[in-house]
C-alpha cells in the first residue's frame, strides 16, 4: 500500500518516518515552519538509538498527493483540526480512499465516515513529541508504539489486516481488532489526565485527585451511554512491557495537550477529550464538573498562550468543590 500521513507531528511523524524507513511509499502532510523544515532538511526522527533523517515527500495539501487505488490515509492531526483536513481530502482524494483515524478522542471516525465510506480506526499507544520544526521524538524504544486497527464502527477485513502487517513491518506492534472503538474509549479515559498535566504544576495530592475524579466521571458517563469499553486490566495486558520509555527532556516530558500549550499554538483538542465526557454526561444525566472545569480552563490557557503547567491544582480542585 501507499501511505499518506496527514499530520506529520508527534504521532504522524513517528509513524510516517518508520513507514518510509521500512521502504513503504509514504507522503507526509504538514504545514507552516514544520513543512518548510521537512522539505529543506528532511524529517529528523529522534530515538533512543539515535537520529534518522526521513526524506519522504512532503506537502501541505492533498492536492499534491499522487493518488492511487491502493493509497491509505493515516489521519493524525489533532481532533480540532479534523474538519479542515477532511475538507482538503474530500476535494482531492478519490471517494473510495481508505481513511484511518489514528487520533486521540472518539469523535473523528464518525466525521470521517460522513465523507469516506472506507473508514478505519487505530487505537494509538505511542508516546512521542513534536516541539520544534522538522523534528519528532520517539519516546519508547525499541518498540515505537502499539497501533491496533479495525474498521469503523466494528469489524476487521483484509484492509485492516494489510495495514497491521505494514505497521508491523515498520517496527510497531499492531493487530486487527473488531472492537477497536472499545479500546479507544479506554484510551479516552486515560487521556482525561491531559488537561490536568497541561494546566497544573505537577505533583501533590490535589493534582492526583483531579486526575482521579476526571477519569471517574469518564467511566460513569461512558457506562451511562451504554458504550462498550475494555477494562483497565485488558489495556494493561496489551501494553505489557512493550512501551519502555526513554528518559525525557523537560521540553518533551508532557503529553499532546501539554505540548500544544508549550508550543503556544493557541488551540488544543481538549473539547474532544474532557469535552467528550462533558457531552456524554449532558446527554445521559451524569454530572461532570471536573471535566467541565478542565475543558474550560485548558481552552482558556491555550487561547491566551499562557505558560504550560502553571496553575495550582489545589485551586482548581477548590473551584470544583466550592
Amino acid at each position: 500500500m501507499r501511505y499518506v500521513v496527514y499530520g506529520a507531528g508527534a504521532v504522524g511523524g513517528v509513524v510516517g518516518g518508520h513507514l518510509h524507513l521500512a521502504g513503504l511509499p509514504t507522503t507526509l502532510v504538514a504545514r507552516g515552519d514544520h513543512l518548510r523544515a521537512i522539505r529543506e532538511h528532511g524529517l529528523r526522527l529522534d530515538t533512543q538509538g539515535g537520529s534518522e533523517t526521513v526524506t519522504a515527500p512532503a506537502t501541505g495539501t492533498a492536492a499534491d498527493v499522487g493518488w492511487a487505488d491502493d493509497t491509505v490515509v493515516l489521519l493524525t492531526v489533532k481532533s480540532h483540526q479534523t474538519a479542515a483536513a477532511l475538507d482538503d481530502l474530500a476535494a482531492h482524494a478519490p471517494p473510495g480512499t481508505v481513511v484511518v483515524s489514528a487520533q486521540n478522542g472518539v469523535a473523528n471516525e464518525a466525521a470521517v465516515l460522513r465523507r469516506f465510506a472506507a473508514t478505519y480506526s487505530i487505537c494509538v499507544m505511542l508516546p512521542s513529541a513534536h516541539v520544534e520544526p522538522g523534528v519528532v521524538v520517539q519516546q519508547c524504544w525499541p518498540t515505537p508504539g502499539i497501533l491496533d486497527v479495525g474498521r469503523f464502527p466494528v469489524g476487521v477485513d483484509d484492509v485492516a489486516g494489510a495495514i497491521a502487517t505494514d505497521l508491523r513491518a515498520a517496527g510497531f506492534e499492531s493487530e486487527p481488532r473488531p472492537d477497536v472503538t472499545a479500546w479507544k474509549h479506554r484510551k479516552l479515559v486515560m487521556n482525561l489526565a491531559n488537561g490536568v498535566s497541561a494546566c497544573c504544576r505537577p505533583g501533590g495530592e490535589a493534582f492526583d485527585e483531579l486526575v482521579r475524579r476526571a477519569r471517574d466521571e469518564g467511566e460513569r458517563a461512558i457506562a451511562a451511554a451504554g458504550i462498550a469499553m475494555v477494562t483497565p486490566e485488558q489495556d494493561a495486558e496489551r501494553r505489557g512491557d512493550l512501551l519502555r520509555s526513554r528518559p525525557r527532556e523537560d521540553r518533551t516530558r508532557g503529553g499532546s495537550t501539554w505540548q500544544s500549550i508549550s508550543r503556544g499554538t493557541g488551540n488544543v483538542e481538549i473539547d474532544y477529550l474532557a469535552g467528550e465526557v462533558v457531552l456524554l454526561g449532558r446527554l445521559h444525566g451524569v454530572p461532570t464538573p471536573v471535566n467541565e472545569l478542565l475543558q474550560r480552563t485548558t481552552g482558556e490557557l491555550a487561547r491566551r498562550r499562557g505558560p504550560v503547567a502553571s496553575l495550582d491544582a489545589a485551586a482548581l480542585l477548590a473551584a470544583v468543590d466550592g
